[in-house]
């Protein structure tokens, strides 16, 4: 029995594990799929596995409103957004942009925070690099407005957060015939990569997981990662340890940057799209996507005779790319 943390039930789980088995043919290795994109509607995707457990301390904490921050179509500021407003809690979003003075139009998941009443607030690249500082700002004006502000920090990527990863582990473990596999993710906030690293460990399972940036580099998510899971070992006394050079990171797919598509990407998405009919988004599935199959076509054994790819969602950052994907079709 693993030392869970409270929980408030979210996610639609366990979510199911399925075959991809044309591209399995085309690449000559048995590739499934962890479907997390199927973890709910509104609240579809990796973020409300974090959540669950996050939400649950603002709720002890009997905080109204919850902070958080990301980009302007964050993923996980929409499902913090939702999440909160199920829970009968206000928002307050830190959303990144060139120019808050002329903010992105309203699709998307900026459409969907709007919806569900959330307050946000557009910022500068400049102004995001000093996000957790910002936010504690944010928090210090609620207070004083006589509000119970709780900070979720960037991709709910914390101790806490970490373990809706563990707990999707678990239902792998499930799933899964025994013997080895690779689980392949998009490294994002290096959350979900904790979770994933923390929970193989804890179950002794004779896997692999293996993150693809999506933005920054190897480096900063071998830290960041790394941090988070030594933070978790820490604060729930597991009985694990995790050495840097145990947490590997695939590097060379940012492409343009985050959230920037180049067109090799979207010809993937459309192409995974029309032989699995598997939608994949533009900023975090495609791209790492992508950096799977650039390494299988290197190396069949890659990633050896198993993979797993966690489908982590962001469905609704396709619509904002419409025109983009529309050009490679």
């Amino acid at each position: 029995m693993l030392p869970y943390p409270d929980r408030i039930p979210l996610a639609q789980t366990p979510t199911p594990v399925e075959p991809l088995a044309r591209l399995s043919k085309r690449w000559g290795i048995e590739l499934l799929v962890k479907r997390d994109d199927l973890t709910g509607a509104a609240l579809t995707g990796n973020k409300v596995r974090k959540l669950e457990f996050l939400l649950a301390e603002a709720q002890a904490r009997r905080a109204d409103t919850v902070i958080t921050c990301g980009g302007a179509q964050s993923n996980h500021c929409r499902a913090t957004a939702v999440a909160a407003r199920q829970l009968g809690m206000d928002s307050t979003l830190l959303l990144r942009t060139p120019d808050p003075a002329n903010p992105p139009p309203v699709d998307g998941n900026i459409l969907l925070d709007k919806l569900v009443g959330a307050e946000l607030r557009f910022i500068t690249p400049a102004d995001y690099r000093d996000r957790a500082a910002g936010m504690a700002r944010v928090a210090d004006e609620l207070r004083a407005r006589g509000r119970h502000p709780y900070v979720i920090p960037e991709g709910g990527s914390n101790a806490l957060g970490a373990w809706g990863y563990v707990r999707c582990v678990e239902e792998l473990s499930r799933a899964l015939s025994p013997g080895h596999a690779t689980l392949v993710y998009a490294a994002g906030s290096g959350g979900t990569g904790a979770g994933l690293i923390l929970g193989v460990k804890l179950l002794r399972l004779p896997w692999r997981v293996v993150g693809v940036n999506v933005c920054d580099d190897r480096d900063y998510f071998v830290r960041a990662i790394g941090e988070i899971a030594e933070e978790a070992i820490a604060r729930d006394g597991l009985d694990v340890t995790l050495a840097r050079e145990e947490i590997e990171i695939v590097d060379g797919y940012v492409g343009r940057g985050y959230a920037l598509s180049q067109p090799a990407e979207l010809r993937l998405i459309a192409d995974a799209a029309r032989t699995e009919a598997l939608l994949l988004d533009p900023v975090y599935t495609g791209k790492a996507f992508y950096g799977m199959a650039s390494e299988l076509a290197k190396s069949r054994s890659r990633f050896g005779e198993r993979v797993v790819f966690i489908h982590t969602g962001g469905i609704f950052g396709l619509f904002p790319k419409a025109q983009e994907i529309a050009e490679v079709l």
